[in-house]
C-alpha cells in the first residue's frame, strides 16, 4: 500500500471516528451489555479498518462494518478469556447471539441506541452529577478535562464519579433501554440536560483552538430530534427550538480565519433561513401549551433575536421581561449575567453594570471569563477606558479557547 493511500485511508478513519465513533459505540453496549468491552470492540474495530481498507477497500457503509467487527472481536475475545479463566462479573450478560448480523442495522435502530445508551447514563439510580458526567463522556466522548472544566471540579473527582456510575449501572444490572412512558418524567430532566449541555459545548466550545465544534452540535440536534419523537412535550420541543436558533447563526460567528465575530457585528443574511423558521415554529408551539420551563424560554430570547433585522431593531425590552420570567425558574448567575447584559442594552451601560457587579460582590461567576468581558464592553460603551482595560485583563486570564483569546487582546490593543 502506497504512502499516499495509507494518508488516506487514516484520514478517512479519523473522520468516521470524529463522526460516528460514539454512535457505534452506543449499539456495541447493546450488543454487548457492557460499557468497557464495547469501548475496547470500538477501537479493535477502528484499528482493524486502518490496517485493512488500504487493501480490501472502504466498505458500503462503514458504520455498520465497524459495529459488526467490534462485535466479532469482542465475542473472539470473551470465548478466549472463557477458556482459561472465570469472567469478571460485568462479562455475564452475554452478546446478542452470532446469527445477528450487525451490518444491516438500519440508521433509525442505530439512532434508538444513541437513545438508550442516554437514558441508561441518566438512570435515576445514579446521582443527578454523575448522570450528566457519564453520559458526556459516553455519549458524546467528550474528554475527562473537558468535562471537569464544566463543573469547576478536578478531572480525578470527575474520572472517580464515572467510575462509580459504570461500576452501579453494572453492579444493579440497569437494563439498556428507553424508560416506558410512565418512567420517563424521572429521567427526562437529566436527559434534556445532557443534551443541552452536549449542545452548548459544540456551540461554544470551553477550550481549544476552535470556537465551536460542529459534530457535538449535530449530536444534539440529532438527540433533540429522536427525544422530541418519543415524548414531544413542550420542554422537549423548546429546546430542540434553541438549538435550532442558535445553530443557525453559526455560519456569521467567525471569519474565515476563526476569528470571533459578536453578535451585533455578524452578517445576518448568513444566518439559516430554514433552522429559522423550524425553531420559531417550534417555540411558538412550546409557549402555546402554557405549561413551559427554562428551555423554552432560552428558545423565546433566541427568537426574538431571530426575528430582527439587527441589533438596533432587536426588542430588547422584550428579552429583559423573558429573563426575568426566566429568573424565577432558574436564577443561576449565568441567567443573572445574561440580564444584565440585556439590561444594559435596553437601559443603558451603567444599570447593566450596576447589575454584574452585585454578582460579583456575591463571589459568583469570579473565574468566568465572560462576567469581565461583559464588564469591560459595557465599560468601553461609557469611555471608561482603565477601567475597560482591567477588566479585559482579567478575562484574557481566564479564557480557555484562542478565539477568545485573540479577540479580548484586540480589544486591549483598541482601547490603546
Amino acid at each position: 500500500m502506497s504512502g499516499n493511500n495509507t494518508e488516506h485511508i487514516a484520514q478517512i478513519v479519523d473522520d468516521l471516528y470524529r463522526k460516528e465513533s460514539r454512535r457505534v459505540f452506543a449499539t456495541l453496549i447493546r450488543l454487548l451489555g457492557d460499557f468497557d468491552l464495547a469501548e475496547d470492540a470500538m477501537h479493535d474495530a477502528f484499528r482493524i479498518a486502518l490496517e485493512q481498507w488500504g487493501e480490501t477497500g472502504i466498505p458500503r457503509n462503514p458504520r455498520a462494518w465497524l459495529i459488526s467487527t467490534g462485535r466479532f472481536k469482542a465475542i473472539d475475545k470473551i470465548r478466549r478469556q472463557s477458556r482459561f479463566e472465570m469472567l469478571p462479573d460485568q462479562y455475564d450478560r452475554q452478546p446478542e447471539s452470532d446469527t445477528v448480523d450487525p451490518s444491516e442495522y438500519a440508521d433509525t435502530e442505530i439512532g434508538d441506541d444513541e437513545l438508550r445508551l442516554i437514558f441508561t447514563c441518566c438512570h435515576p439510580a445514579l446521582s443527578f452529577d454523575a448522570r450528566v458526567a457519564l453520559t458526556l463522556r459516553e455519549v458524546c466522548d467528550l474528554t475527562t478535562e473537558e468535562i471537569a472544566h464544566a463543573y469547576l471540579v478536578s478531572p480525578s473527582t470527575l474520572a472517580q464519579r464515572i467510575v462509580r456510575a459504570k461500576a452501579k449501572i453494572r453492579d444493579a444490572k440497569i437494563p439498556y433501554q428507553v424508560p416506558l412512558p410512565e418512567e420517563l418524567p424521572d429521567r427526562l430532566d437529566a436527559v434534556l440536560q445532557v443534551i443541552y449541555l452536549i449542545f452548548n459545548e459544540g456551540y461554544y466550545a470551553t477550550s481549544g483552538q476552535v470556537l465551536t465544534r460542529v459534530d457535538l452540535s449535530k449530536q444534539a440536534m440529532r438527540l433533540g430530534r429522536a427525544l422530541m419523537k418519543l415524548q414531544p412535550d413542550s420542554e422537549v420541543k423548546g429546546l430542540l427550538a434553541m438549538m435550532l436558533l442558535h445553530e443557525s447563526r453559526r455560519e456569521a460567528r467567525t471569519t474565515s480565519s476563526g476569528d470571533l465575530i459578536l453578535l451585533e457585528d455578524q452578517d445576518r443574511s448568513l444566518w439559516d433561513q430554514e433552522l429559522i423558521n423550524e425553531g420559531l415554529s417550534l417555540v411558538q408551539q412550546a409557549l402555546s401549551s402554557n405549561c413551559f420551563g427554562p428551555y423554552t424560554l432560552q428558545a423565546a430570547i433566541a427568537a426574538v433575536h431571530a426575528e430582527a433585522r439587527d441589533t438596533e431593531s432587536t426588542d430588547w425590552s422584550e428579552i429583559t421581561a423573558i429573563y426575568n420570567l426566566l429568573m424565577r425558574i432558574n436564577p443561576s448567575p449565568i441567567v443573572k449575567l445574561n440580564r444584565a447584559v440585556a439590561i444594559a442594552m435596553n437601559d443603558g451601560p451603567s444599570k447593566g453594570l450596576k447589575l454584574i457587579d452585585a454578582i460579583l460582590d456575591k463571589g459568583e461567576l469570579n473565574n468566568y471569563h465572560l462576567i469581565y468581558a461583559a464588564r469591560a464592553e459595557l465599560y468601553r460603551r461609557l469611555g471608561k477606558i482603565d477601567e475597560a482595560r482591567t477588566s479585559f485583563k482579567q478575562a484574557l486570564s481566564l479564557a480557555q479557547q484562542e478565539p477568545e483569546k485573540r479577540f479580548i487582546e484586540k480589544r486591549i490593543m483598541e482601547l490603546t
